[in-house]
């Protein structure tokens, strides 16, 4: 058995954590991926799982190897794809990633169309409010909003967005307009520690950022929350523009204090590019790339 094929047995392996599932996942004999292990353990010379009658663990060298293996593959895929052409049909498993909700108003849409749109290929989407580690997680393609550190992936830029302090309007007919940022401690203020766990606001004042540590009337662990709390007249709340763009649009929310909001944070589409150009990939970031660009253009305009 050639060694990509070893490979391929022992990440099955690693991803059911058994014997048996890795056999029904590659439709092969338990024995053949006995087999195959034990030939890869022998040729390497250290032993890549922890064995017991109830589980079967990565050992440290396996966790690396197992890392490695799955850059080898992917990289394999990657060049069957690039010698079948680079007009191939896209195909295969796809795992995408974004902010929760940045990823159901913006991201899945997309999805659905690509979906669509290509037959063969299947989509996991990854929408969580945390950066994502995509070699670690496997993700071929991340929607970042905020500076990007340096890094070997690819970036294309397809927007920006605000972070902007709102209120409803009959908060602010309630208890009045802050003309200030200090004037802030006054208020009633509706922290999202999904956005900012550390309880500071950011803002821009004489060209110099500002983090101000409040002190907020309610705490909430998510985006929606916060939004919901400022719209029934509970406070004073800071968001990304996107987050908030319906409720501005509608006049639930009212943006506050403009004049001090810090420079816009942009969106970028991150991707793997590898030494070959993957057709399913190369796709998909096109399409999204094209329908934000689109997109964000309305939600500017209507949160201007």
């Amino acid at each position: 058995m050639d060694r990509l094929n070893l490979m391929t047995i022992f990440v099955a392996v690693a991803d059911q954590e058994g014997f048996a599932g890795a056999a029904r996942q590659l439709r092969i004999s338990p024995p053949v991926v006995t087999r195959a292990i034990a030939t890869l353990e022998e040729h390497l010379g250290v032993k890549l799982f922890n064995r017991t009658t109830r589980y079967v663990r990565l050992t440290e060298p396996g966790q690396r190897y197992y890392e490695d293996c799955k850059h080898i593959i992917a990289a394999a895929n990657e060049a069957d794809e690039a010698a079948a052409g680079i007009n191939a049909e896209p195909k295969g498993h796809l795992v995408v990633t974004a902010p929760v909700l940045f990823g159901r108003l913006y991201v899945m849409p997309s999805i659905t169309e690509y979906l669509e749109r290509y037959k063969d290929i299947e989509v996991t989407a990854l929408f969580l409010d945390r950066i994502v580690n995509m070699l670690e997680e496997g993700v071929d393609v991340a929607i970042r909003i905020g500076e990007l550190p340096d890094s070997s992936y690819k970036a294309l830029r397809v927007g920006q967005v605000r972070r902007v302090l709102c209120a409803s309007p009959a908060y602010l007919a309630k208890y009045g307009m802050p003309n200030s940022i200090d004037e802030l401690d006054k208020h009633q203020l509706i922290a999202s520690m999904a956005i900012n766990p550390n309880i500071d606001w950011r803002f821009e004042e004489n060209s110099s950022s500002v983090n101000m540590r409040i002190k907020p009337r309610l705490r909430v662990t998510s985006n929606d929350s916060a939004i919901e709390a400022a719209v029934s007249g509970l406070g004073i709340t800071q968001l990304l523009s996107y987050q908030v763009a319906p409720q501005l649009a509608s006049g639930a929310l009212k943006i506050i204090l403009s004049e001090f909001e810090p420079k816009p944070l942009p969106i970028n589409v991150v991707h793997r590019e590898g030494r070959y150009a993957s057709a399913k990939i190369r796709s998909f970031v096109d399409l999204i790339a094209s329908q934000l660009r689109e997109k964000f253009s309305e939600v500017f305009s209507n949160v201007t």
